[in-house]
């Protein structure tokens, strides 16, 4: 568990899993760095909140977060301190206590994330972690309630050298906004690999996932009757082959753990059991093999029969996964 990070390598109890240095990268502040090759589903990254803002607080959120600081290690809040921050208003004078609520809080607002029922949270070795998007990022992180941990897993391999990058947002959209969006909220303009393709590429990879966003709404119409259960599978096979091409690999387990919910609706016993299995494997790379998710998917995948949605719809083959789907 080693973290490297200005010329210098520490222990720590929750850090990267795996070794790496943060480095500056020219025009991009800095960044995490590979220093071996990472397998895919490698857990990368195990680390406990910083500090946790509810969801709900009777304070304004700048004394809230003045509050909570205060009661942190001096070396805690150095490194708060030490995120980057966007958004900060001009004109109020350094040293004032506006001065600092409103560092405190355009630091929480461009660096927290979700710490489910719990509230938001400041992680600041995952804060490190650079976007990229659709096909550029190459680790997801999830948040663990049941263990109150953050933990980052590679989605893709990640070779030695190479930069771990995870997404800001929902990707799933053209480059204008996608940049419009880093610029608003983070104060850049991404220039990822697949925001900096030239003008064809870019806009057939735009096409692509705006097609995905539009299969995802044909796939959610099952669920108010929209689509007949080998419709739905048909769109999420054409997902995962846009998918395929585009390079954007998340939210596989979750699509194929909705089908399994469609498969086993329909009474589809040997589509549900595929689908469970791809759900487990996928779940197993994005979330951790000792997720939730990937062992219910294992448990489902045992005894389809299990699904609480079993049988809720008209029998119908739906359709497994197609053999080209296990290759990834």
């Amino acid at each position: 568990m080693l973290w490297e990070e200005s010329g210098s390598t520490i222990s720590v109890e929750d850090a990267y899993q795996v070794p790496v240095k943060v480095v500056e990268l020219p025009g991009r502040g800095m960044g995490v760095i590979a220093t071996r090759s990472i397998s895919q589903g490698e857990l990368v990254l195990r680390e406990k909140p910083l500090f946790v803002v509810p969801n709900k607080v009777s304070m304004s959120p700048g004394a809230v977060l003045l509050s909570t600081i205060a009661t942190l290690t001096p070396t805690q809040r150095a490194s708060f301190y030490n995120l980057s921050y966007v958004n900060f208003p001009v004109g109020i004078p350094q040293g004032t206590d506006r001065y600092n609520e409103e560092l405190a809080l355009a630091i929480f607002q461009t660096n927290a994330v979700s710490a489910g029922t719990r509230g938001v949270g400041i992680f600041p070795r995952m804060a490190r972690l650079n976007h990229g998007c659709s096909g550029a990022f190459n680790v997801v992180y999830t948040w663990r309630d049941d263990e109150a941990v953050l933990v980052v897993h590679a989605l893709k391999p990640v070779k030695e050298g190479e930069e771990l990058l995870t997404t800001y947002t929902n990707t799933k959209r053209p480059r204008h906004i996608r940049r419009q969006f880093t610029l608003e909220h983070y104060g850049f303009e991404c220039q990822c690999s697949v925001c900096s393709l030239p003008e064809d590429l870019s806009t057939l990879s735009d096409q692509r996932l705006n097609t995905m966003s539009d299969l995802y709404a044909r796939f959610s119409s099952w669920g108010h009757g929209g689509a007949t259960g080998a419709e739905t599978v048909a769109a999420a096979i054409s997902i995962w082959r846009l998918g395929e091409e585009e390079g954007y690999w998340s939210e596989r387990g979750q699509l194929a753990a909705d089908v399994t919910h469609v498969a086993a609706a329909h009474g589809d016993l040997p589509a549900a059991k595929e689908w469970a299995k791809l759900a487990q494997r996928w779940y197993g790379y994005e979330l951790g093999a000792d997720s939730g998710q990937a062992r219910e998917m294992a448990r489902l995948a045992a005894q389809p029969q299990l699904h609480a949605a079993w049988g809720t719809r008209h029998h119908e083959g739906v359709g497994g996964p197609e053999p080209w789907m296990y290759a990834s």
